[in-house]
């Protein structure tokens, strides 16, 4: 059985991982934690402390995830390709859906504000991510998150984020 193990871990560690396609996001992260370190300069300055502690997190684990990446290149399994953006290619009409309601939230945020916003986000994106399945946990932890993401970043740090009907009608009780 335990050759079995180690069998099974010699030749996954055999196999050239896609490296290219995993280092899109980290990239993107690195540059929107700059973006955002650049509009947090007005904020109040508890904002401002948690914003540079979440933001230094990521930005160690960005560069802890590139440079193991460099070495797995370096060591042969890995390969700076983009392979795994397309494969499997039943993944690809999901893939597209999240970048969808992504790019929406970006527009749609303005307006509807950051709760409300936030839950239609996680709530499609994991009902998709699901495949419309326990749409009643889906519905109950996206509302979860997104009224913790309220009461932490709009009440407790002050955050400036886009206001809508929600958070209008909470400012009367915080």
């Amino acid at each position: 059985m335990v050759f079995n193990l180690v069998k099974k871990n010699q030749i996954q560690d055999t196999e050239s991982r896609s490296i290219g396609s995993e280092l899109i996001i980290p990239i993107i992260g690195f540059f929107f934690t700059i973006y955002y370190f650049y509009t947090i300069i007005d904020a109040p300055w508890t904002a401002q402390v948690a914003a540079f502690i979440v933001g230094a997190l990521l930005i160690m684990f960005i560069i802890i995830f590139i440079i193991r990446s460099v070495k797995s290149i370096n060591m042969g399994h890995g390969s700076l390709n983009f392979e795994n953006l397309i494969k499997p290619k039943a993944l690809v009409p999901k893939r597209l859906i999240i970048l969808g309601i992504t790019i929406a939230f970006i527009f749609i945020v303005p307006h509807l504000g950051f709760t409300i916003t936030t839950f239609l986000f996680l709530a499609i994106a994991m009902m998709v991510l699901n495949n419309f399945q326990n749409k009643r946990f889906i519905i109950f932890l996206s509302a979860t998150l997104s009224l913790g993401g309220y009461l932490l970043f709009i009440v407790a740090f002050d955050t400036r984020f886009p206001a809508g009907p929600f958070e209008i009608f909470m400012k009367g009780f915080f």
